[in-house]
């Protein structure tokens, strides 16, 4: 299933794509796409719900596609994550999973505007695979268990400010939790969609241009090792979001090191998980 919201920002409401491409819209069913609802078993009701027909279709047109899940309750970050991304940075490639967080509130639509931030001269792309957790996730004995506790996947820009993340502090907390800098959709794809996440393509475009080609068989720490991992240290809960990280080719690591501009276009997709795409604007 491709779940989704729609609707101005705070004003989403939560649908379904059928088969066919229609939206279907769940409002009898949930108020939200969020922890809650995955929490409760709402995978499976939509799920049924859908079997049995009988939803309203929903008119999409002219709607705003918003983020597919409502207020994750913290959005967890794996740094270097691809071999060839940490060569291309000059960056040791790490032993263990780097972990960083960012501000939930970061999270915004997939088409929605990114603001570059006052004072910035080195703002970054990132095309990551989001893990959304729609189970809890606590000191898994084994990364075999983490498939039950995922709701699904989604695209996710780990949108970053070099010069703030890497220069500013020891922590890369200030490049990375500015203000939109996390466009999450446009879809969350139940798991039983998507297949195997680690045969999954990843691109992005700037201006047209493709700048990032790669995909997920290449991650150092696979996406149900990284759960496991993860539960060792902190509880994983329904709505969570994980970034697991982003293959060569971001601004940092290229020839001139062509950071992003007011009116630079953004455009990534990964395979089965739909396309994104953002303007640039100053903040």
């Amino acid at each position: 299933m491709k779940l989704l919201r729609l609707g101005a920002p705070g004003e989403e409401v939560p649908a379904v794509l059928g088969e066919d491409g229609r939206a279907f819209a769940l409002s009898g069913l949930t108020r939200d796409i969020d922890g809650a609802f995955l929490a409760s078993g709402g995978l499976d009701r939509v799920r049924d719900a859908l079997a049995r027909g009988g939803l309203p279709v929903l008119e999409t047109t002219g709607l705003r596609i918003g983020a597919p899940i409502a207020g994750p309750g913290k959005v967890v970050c794996v740094g270097l994550n691809y071999r060839d991304h940490a060569e291309e940075t000059g960056a040791a490639v790490p032993e263990r999973p780097v972990v960083f967080m960012k501000d939930p509130a970061t999270v915004v639509g997939p088409y929605d505007q990114v603001l570059i931030p006052r004072g910035s001269v080195k703002t970054d792309w990132e095309v990551e695979l989001a893990v959304v957790i729609g189970k809890e996730a606590r000191y898994l004995a084994d990364p075999d268990e983490a498939a039950g506790c995922i709701a699904g996947y989604a695209i996710s820009n780990d949108v970053s400010e070099r010069e703030f993340q890497l220069e500013y502090s020891a922590q890369w907390d200030l490049g990375k939790s500015c203000e939109t800098f996390n466009p999450l959709g446009p879809w969350l794809v139940t798991q039983d969609e998507v297949g195997d996440p680690q045969a999954l393509g990843l691109r992005l475009a700037v201006n047209g241009e493709v700048r990032q080609d790669g995909g997920t068989k290449n991650m150092i720490f696979g996406i149900h090792y990284l759960v496991c991992y993860l539960s060792q240290y902190m509880v994983l809960r329904p709505g969570d979001v994980i970034n697991t990280g982003t293959p060569a080719g971001v601004a940092l690591g290229l020839p001139g090191t062509p950071y992003l501009r007011a009116g630079d276009v953004v455009e990534l997709s990964v395979d089965g998980l739909g396309t994104q795409r953002q303007t640039f604007v100053s903040a």
